[in-house]
């Protein structure tokens, strides 16, 4: 049954799936927003629109680069191969041995005229959203879906205890994956908790599993108390060993994991990838743009969830559309609340880039583990700083 005035069934599940970068849609991830960071570094109005491909011995990357600097692509793919840890040639697919195809060209002068112009860079349908859904809790998500904060919390702590040496025996190919339910829109018991990792042959699936529980799942509950946690199914490597993993038995490609790198499935998103676009593809600046206007609704007090979707035609100078979604719970109409958004924020492409300063930020560092509710780095779009303005202007 609906409660009154929600738009959320009283009990539903929601997931979220996190991946290591070593996984190999994610590497490729990585691999982009690498070479896109070294474009940028050296030239502020390179235009970068690129793909990765990752397959058993051969790394391909595809798409546009105009640059007046010269970025060593191959040396620089092999380098950041070798730092994500492969570096083993039992693994078969290892930075010194790999061959790096490259297929690259300039950008189109129709798209570079138009983001000139200051048209939208690419047509999309991007989806903000931010949810207070933890604070009843004692836990901070940095308003963000509860189920992806803890998918990514279990990610990076897969791949650090493997970089610390604490779990050797690990490769670096992981996934993990977390079932919640919630009740009356707040988390009340975690489910499930999936991980599967790729490990060295010398060790017994077991002490996998033993290892694992002690060292990933064990601090991802830390701090969890109000959360009910006793019938929670913890699988990991559930139904065989996991041996053999990353681009020799899975090709990997860029852009293959939008909904991790946004919100799971506690909401919907556009679709479009993320990673290896220069911040004038609006299909990624909007994004960002899209969450930090629902984090601060959130904070000002609107709603205790919002979600913001933006929708651009390529070359368009604004977005086309514009809408609000405060899920029956907020002060002022949502008409008002969208058009205290379009006063207060300027949405054209160039007035996104300014204010998010999108050119000065790091691209790779946020390429796993989500672009969005960070708490291990300072980003722009996580800032609150337009939420007092937000409420007098609705109050």
């Amino acid at each position: 049954m609906l409660k009154k005035g929600s738009s959320m069934l009283r009990h539903q599940t929601f997931s979220a799936e996190s991946a290591t970068e070593g996984q190999p849609d994610k590497l490729c991830d990585l691999l982009v927003d690498t070479i896109l960071d070294e474009v940028l570094e050296k030239d502020r109005f390179g235009r970068v629109s690129i793909d990765c491909m990752a397959a058993p011995g051969l790394v391909l990357l595809a798409g546009q680069i105009s640059t007046k600097t010269y970025v060593d692509i191959t040396g620089v793919l092999r380098r950041t191969i070798q730092e994500v840890g492969y570096d083993d040639p039992q693994l078969h697919f290892e930075a010194r041995s790999i061959a790096v195809l490259t297929l690259v060209e300039e950008q189109s002068e129709d798209i570079a005229l138009t983001v000139d112009q200051r048209g939208a860079g690419n047509s999309c349908i991007s989806v903000g959203y931010a949810t207070n859904e933890c604070e009843k809790m004692g836990y901070d998500s940095n308003l963000m879906p509860l189920p992806i904060f803890l998918a990514h919390k279990l990610a990076k702590q897969l791949t650090k205890v493997r970089k610390d040496d604490q779990a050797p025996f690990l490769y670096p190919d992981g996934n993990v994956m977390v079932t919640l339910q919630y009740e009356e829109n707040v988390p009340s018991k975690l489910l499930d908790c999936t991980i599967c990792a790729q490990h060295h042959e010398d060790i017994s699936i077991a002490e996998v599993r033993n290892r694992l529980t002690d060292l990933v799942i064990a601090p991802m509950l830390e701090g969890l108390s109000s959360l009910n946690c006793d019938e929670c199914k913890v699988r990991i490597n559930p139904y065989s060993t996991f041996i053999h993993g990353g681009p020799l038995v899975d090709i990997g490609v860029s852009g293959r994991k939008s909904i991790s790198d946004t919100y799971g499935t506690v909401c919907p998103y556009g679709g479009s990838s993320l990673s290896g676009k220069d911040p004038t593809k609006t299909d990624r600046a909007s994004v960002y743009m899209a969450r930090y206007i629902a984090k601060n609704l959130v904070t000002a007090g609107v709603a205790d969830r919002i979600e913001v979707r933006l929708v651009y035609h390529f070359g368009s100078p604004s977005p086309v559309s514009v809408q609000i979604n405060t899920y029956g719970k907020r002060i002022g109409d949502e008409r008002d609340i969208e058009e205290a958004v379009l006063k207060q924020f300027d949405l054209t492409s160039p007035g996104i880039i300014d204010k998010l300063r999108l050119f000065n930020v790091r691209y790779a560092p946020i390429s796993c583990y989500g672009h969005l509710g960070r708490t291990d780095i300072t980003l722009p779009w996580e800032k609150t700083d337009a939420a007092a303005s937000l409420a007098k202007a609705l109050t």
